[in-house]
Formats: structure tokens, sequence, C-alpha cells
């Protein structure tokens, strides 16, 4: 628990050091949720009909910005070595530094993600069920991102080879996810999706962290 609290309590004061890279993130999810009246048309049913999937794709395409600084400054600095080195649990380090990127990125995301279904006519009946399923599904994201950040410390255009290995994983995330705001709409019970999620969530959390650290030490190797 010391490795973990020090951990995730350094990442929480430099990305509060470094907000301009949060403040992106949620930039991008703004602009790009915003776009889409302009690319659909202004009619409010199909924008109400759509406004589920968009926010999620727009969600996950923002996570993604983020994900490669998880690991990446601290393996060019050398901290990331001494992580290893130092004989803390790699996988709780490796909880710590999610949680921090979550706290950091999916939370604004899903502190937003309401006003921007404002701009789409989302009807009331499916704000509860977005802003759940983003607040399961984000720390799925985070938690898949991390190992896909991990595998590619040290390749050339690793932002590009991140996004393949993850944007794969993510789909049954972006099913269920908007599958639950489309099932509220139509009067059905959310609850059966959101369940998934959850589900996805603790898978994540059980083999995440391992993969992960596995992928750090032969990184740093």
């Amino acid at each position: 628990m010391s490795a973990f609290s020090t951990v995730l309590a350094r990442d929480l004061r430099l990305a509060l050091r470094q907000s301009a890279d949060s403040l992106t993130v949620v930039a991008f999810f703004a602009i790009a949720t915003v776009l889409f009246p302009f690319g659909v048309g202004p009619e409010t049913n199909v924008l109400a009909r759509i406004a589920g999937g968009v926010l999620w794709v727009t969600a996950l395409l923002a996570a993604l910005l983020s994900l490669d600084r998880i690991f990446a400054v601290d393996f060019e600095d050398g901290t990331l070595d001494q992580l290893v080195l130092a004989g803390a649990p790699l996988p709780v380090v490796v909880v710590a530094k999610v949680c921090a990127h979550w706290l950091t990125t999916g939370v604004p995301l899903i502190l937003v993600s309401p006003l921007l279904a404002v701009t789409l006519h989302l009807p009331a009946a499916g704000y509860g069920p977005l802003v759940l399923a983003l607040l399961l599904g984000t720390p799925t994201v985070s938690l898949v991102g991390a190992v896909g950040a991990a595998l590619v410390l040290g390749t050339r255009r690793g932002g590009v080879l991140l996004s393949l290995l993850v944007l794969p994983l993510y789909i049954p995330i972006l099913i269920f996810g908007t599958a639950a705001v489309e099932a509220a709409l139509t009067g059905l019970p959310s609850t059966p999706m959101l369940s998934v999620l959850a589900g996805f969530m603790v898978l994540a959390l059980t083999f995440s962290p391992w993969a992960t650290a596995a992928a750090l030490r032969q990184a740093v190797e």
C-alpha cells in the first residue's frame, strides 16, 4: 500500500503540473463530439439516435491520446528502471499508475459527457446510463491501454502501434456502453449491459496488472 500511495501521489502531482495533457484530451472529446451535428445535420431525432454511440466513440479516441504517457516518460528518464529495481510489487505500481491515468483522463471525460450530450439532444432517460456506462467502462479502457502502452515502450511510432493494438480490444466496451444508453432510450432495462461492463472491469483488473508488469520487465531488460 505504501508503494501504491507513493506512485499514485507522484503521478497525480505530475499530472497537475502538466495539466495541458488532460485538457487536450477533454478538448479533443468536446471538439470531435460537436463536429457531428455539422456532419450529419441538425435534425434532433437523428442526433438523439446516434448520441450514445458518438459519445462513446469520441471518448475512446480521446482516451487514446493519453495512453502513451502512462509509462513513456518514466521509461525515458530512467524512473521505470528504478521502480522495477526497487523491489515493490510491480503489479501494484501498475495499478497505481493506471488509477492516476483514470483520475486525470477518465474522470474529466465522464464529467464533461452530460454537457456534450446536450449538444446531441440526448433524451433525459439516457443521461444516467451514459454516465454509469462511462464510469464502468473507462477504467477498463485505462487498464487495457496500460498493457498496450507497456508493449510498445521503446518502439518507433509507438502511438500508432498502440492504437492498432488496443482499439480492437475496445470494441466490446463500445458495444455494451452504447447498448446501455440505447436500451434506456427504448424503455428497456440497461442493467444487463452495465453488468457486462462491470464484468469487463473486474476481468481487466484481475489480469491487466500482471500482463502489464511482465511487459514492463521485458521493456527495461
